[in-house]
């Protein structure tokens, strides 16, 4: 079923293994409409189940031919700058994808065809909780794949600057994030969680994007955050102070809360779940991006694993509704 994580990579675990958990996919389609957070385009997109092996991938439904899809994979992205944008070989872009990615790792989503009539994922409020309710809407199913992982073997390491985000062995998936502004209404944040443990709905999902007042005009200005909002993200003053949004902040340190919705959402561009300890100090959308690309070009710190029953890799979510096992 992973043939699609790693191209020219051969899984090591067969896929006639009873026992393991099942890999999970949509019960039904579902869709939304929103707005790009850079573009401010209108977008509207749909979510769709997938055949086992596939992944997730996105087609553009405004562009004809084969030239439409596009992997969601750590290889294929190709900008960073406030956000992690996915580009095909035939230069076909699709944008903004983390709190969507966040939301299908926080299910057990494994397979997904991603259909959107335009080049960036809408914002929706800012962070994963949207994409959450419609997959809980959709329906979980699971398919007759065992669920494969990333198992990480050794600690790899990528910094820049002060910056730093690693991957360590672990039985399951945590997250330890820090985070340091200058502004006061931030200031340093620090947060861990275990996301093996159903913690993601409830302490992650809805944590939202955020930007600084002073920044807009320039971001703007340079083809971003045409769609932001105070709708659809938490806003700082221009004296570093204040949140401008009126109904406050969903969590005391949503701050780094949301760092680690789009830690959770970077990583799970492995093309599976991983099985490691990710710790972030001030990293971005770029070094969370160059850490999948140390990580797998090393064939020594890592392998696939089988996700077996109780193990502290099980899906975050809810088990899923049975389905029928097709062969």
């Amino acid at each position: 079923m992973v043939a699609h994580l790693l191209p020219g990579t051969t899984p090591a675990t067969a896929v006639s293994d009873a026992s393991a958990i099942r890999s999970r996919t949509l019960k039904t389609a579902i869709g939304c409409t929103g707005v790009g957070l850079h573009s401010g385009a209108k977008v509207t997109m749909v979510l769709h189940p997938a055949e086992a092996g596939t992944g997730i991938r996105f087609r553009r439904v405004d562009i004809a031919g084969a030239g439409a899809i596009v992997p969601a994979h750590w290889s294929a992205v190709h900008d960073t700058r406030m956000n992690s944008c996915l580009r095909n070989d035939d230069g076909v872009v699709v944008g903004t994808v983390e709190h969507l990615m966040s939301a299908l790792a926080g299910m057990g989503i494994d397979d997904c065809l991603i259909e959107i009539n335009g080049p960036e994922v809408p914002v929706m409020d800012g962070s994963a909780a949207p994409f959450l309710f419609l997959i809980e809407c959709a329906g979980v199913v699971e398919q007759a794949t065992p669920r494969q992982a990333i198992k990480v073997l050794k600690r790899v390491t990528v910094k820049d600057g002060d910056r730093m985000a690693s991957l360590t062995p672990s039985s399951g998936f945590s997250i330890r994030f820090e985070i340091d502004f200058g502004a006061t209404a931030i200031s340093r944040q620090e947060f861990f969680v275990n996301l093996s443990r159903g913690s993601f709905k409830s302490e992650i999902s809805r944590a939202r994007t955020f930007g600084f007042e002073q920044e807009v005009a320039y971001l703007r200005a340079n083809g971003l955050a045409r769609g932001g909002s105070l709708d659809n993200a938490v806003v700082i003053d221009s004296t570093g102070t204040r949140v401008l949004n009126d109904d406050g902040l969903r969590y005391g340190d949503e701050f780094v809360r949301h760092k680690v919705l789009d830690a959770v959402g970077d990583l799970y561009l492995a093309g599976a779940p991983i099985l490691g300890h990710f710790h972030g100090v001030r990293s971005g959308h770029a070094l969370n991006n160059q850490l999948l690309r140390a990580l797998f070009a090393d064939q020594t710190a890592w392998t696939f694993a089988t996700i077996q029953p109780g193990s502290a890799a099980a899906p975050f979510a809810a088990q899923p509704q049975r389905a029928a096992l097709s062969a």
